[in-house]
């Protein structure tokens, strides 16, 4: 899951980067409200993280003109903006949470796989699909019956697969989630970490649909 944080605070931007790229999140820290339009823009990321209190173009107007020119890429916003109109305001003008601070990172993951839930039509932490299981909460996986080690790059592709069994996840899809706005990244990482993670699980479990991308199927063997 590729996330767009927005922060100008160094200190508060580098101690939540931290925190989500140990849940296995990849993260593309941004400190510019105009950067942050332009990142919007291009919709490439699965989530965004807000301030508002930017340099260069405020929080909420950044908000506002994403959601006028249709961007549909969920946000949550993060303040110390903690009045009541203020929380109005950013709620109308289109985030889909809002965190006061100071706040606690865990209460910030779990937020974000609230909204995670929500985006992909799920009720619980627990997604299955056939023999295998992943548990957002404990980033725990497990494969007909037995618990599997994966690395935290192979649990964020699993998670995007498995969230979305049954359908075609586009290779532009999976690259941009997996390693964001990177743009160092070899051509063939993708298919090293398909490799990988099959070998852990099984040669069936992700299936290639040549030119397009990859699928989990609904019940896998």
């Amino acid at each position: 899951m590729h996330i767009i944080l927005v922060e100008d605070d160094p200190q508060l931007g580098a101690a939540i980067q931290r925190a989500l790229e140990r849940l296995a999140y990849t993260v593309s820290w941004l400190r510019d409200g105009r950067e942050a339009l332009i990142a919007l823009r291009d919709q490439t990321a699965d989530l965004v993280l807000l301030d508002l209190g930017l340099p260069g173009k405020d929080g909420l107007d950044v908000l506002i003109e994403a959601r006028r020119i249709h961007v549909k890429t969920p946000v949550i916003v993060m303040t110390a903006r903690d009045g009541l109109d203020a929380r109005v305001r950013g709620l109308d003008a289109g985030a889909d949470d809002y965190l006061i601070k100071p706040f606690h990172l865990e209460e910030l993951g779990a937020r974000i796989r609230s909204l995670t839930r929500r985006a992909q039509g799920l009720a619980a932490n627990r997604i299955e699909a056939g023999a295998l299981s992943l548990d957002l909460g404990t980033s725990e996986v497990a494969f007909r019956g037995e618990r599997v080690e994966l690395t935290k790059r192979e649990f964020a592709l699993l998670q995007i697969l498995i969230e979305r069994a049954g359908r075609l996840v586009r290779r532009e899809s999976l690259e941009n989630s997996l390693y964001g706005l990177d743009n160092m990244v070899g051509s063939s990482a993708l298919e090293v970490l398909i490799h990988t993670l099959r070998r852990k699980l099984s040669y069936d479990t992700i299936q290639t649909v040549r030119g397009f991308g990859y699928m989990i199927p609904r019940e896998p063997e």
